[in-house]
């Protein structure tokens, strides 16, 4: 069985090139570039609660950075360096091959150097810490929204959360759909691009990982003002739209969680400006509500302005 600094050297130690120092010192040492500053993420996944035992080593590395890449795009930040901690039941040389396969080939898309981290041995458990860089003046941040402002999504929601019930025998799906879900579940793109050129133009942005209206929350809390989002604006993907369990479709397209797409807000006069990125990034960008003067709450509206219920807005670890 292969000593942690055997697994190091041998799955994590791939050169770092924006690094004074990288993996191998007490500390890595990196220098930001003139004008920038830097914005820190830390995600942890966990065996057993946000992956099941099992999952597949490559797609689980893929996931592991994904997740905060997305919260890096959600503040507009350009992604620089990573550190990454794994509790271990064991040390698999093959795990870890495909593991750091997945993590690397994503980190390379995405100008990610690993510079650090660390192992122990336990239960399955990945911690990854990102450093990006930003404009500080033109950081996207949750406390911008305005009333007034639309509220716009990327991409589309709710095929995560169809995986997942899918998985948990809630709901049959057919291929093509179960690959496209269970895809959208284990290996998310994180909407880097775009996080970058809403600088300037979002007055607020979060990602959504915990579910649209849950996250949105998030938005109206630190703004200090309400939502209305039709229902029948929230973008669907095919295997949402081919789903005749309406309880089931609510709950994904609003509450499910694990999408990793971007939730913003920008002044109605920037419409133009929003469609254009969509068109330049051949992404779907979508209005689906304004922000509101009031209480930090969202209401979700039918097509005849009537408030729809929902039984569970979005995932919190300790509920």
């Amino acid at each position: 069985m292969p000593s942690e600094f055997e697994i190091i050297r041998r799955h994590f130690s791939r050169a770092a090139p924006s690094a004074m120092v990288g993996v191998g010192d007490d500390c890595a040492l990196v220098r930001s570039k003139p004008g920038m500053t830097l914005a820190v993420t830390t995600d942890m996944l966990v065996e057993g609660t946000h992956f099941p035992a099992g999952s597949d080593a490559c797609r689980l590395g893929h996931k592991s950075l994904a997740v905060s890449l997305s919260d890096l795009a959600a503040m507009g930040a350009d992604p620089r360096w990573g550190l990454l901690s794994l509790a271990l039941p064991a040390a698999d040389d093959n795990w870890l091959s495909a593991f750091s396969e997945g993590f690397y080939s994503l980190a390379a898309r995405y100008g990610v150097d690993l510079i650090g981290g660390d192992t122990t041995r336990g239960p399955l458990a990945i911690s990854v810490t990102l450093i990006g860089e930003v404009p500080v003046e033109l950081a996207l941040r949750r406390d911008g929204a305005l009333a007034g402002d639309d509220i716009w999504v990327s991409g589309s929601t709710g095929e995560a959360a169809l995986a997942l019930a899918a998985l948990s025998g809630r709901i049959a799906l057919a291929e093509p759909f179960i690959s496209q879900c269970l895809a959208r579940l284990e290996t998310p793109e994180p909407r880097v691009e775009l996080g970058g050129r809403l600088r300037g133009l979002a007055h607020s942005a979060i990602d959504v990982s915990d579910g649209l209206l849950a996250d949105l929350g998030h938005i109206l809390e630190m703004s200090g003002a309400g939502a209305e989002v039709s229902y029948e604006l929230l973008p669907r993907a095919p295997a949402i739209a081919s789903c005749d369990d309406a309880e089931l479709v609510r709950e994904c397209l609003a509450g499910g969680g694990d999408d990793y797409e971007l939730l913003f807000t920008a002044p109605p006069a920037r419409r133009a400006d929003v469609d254009a990125l969509s068109a330049d990034l051949g992404l779907a960008l979508t209005r689906i509500g304004s922000v509101v003067p009031g209480e930090a709450k969202t209401r979700l509206l039918d097509m005849q302005g009537n408030a729809l219920a929902l039984a569970r807005s979005g995932f919190d670890h300790f509920r």
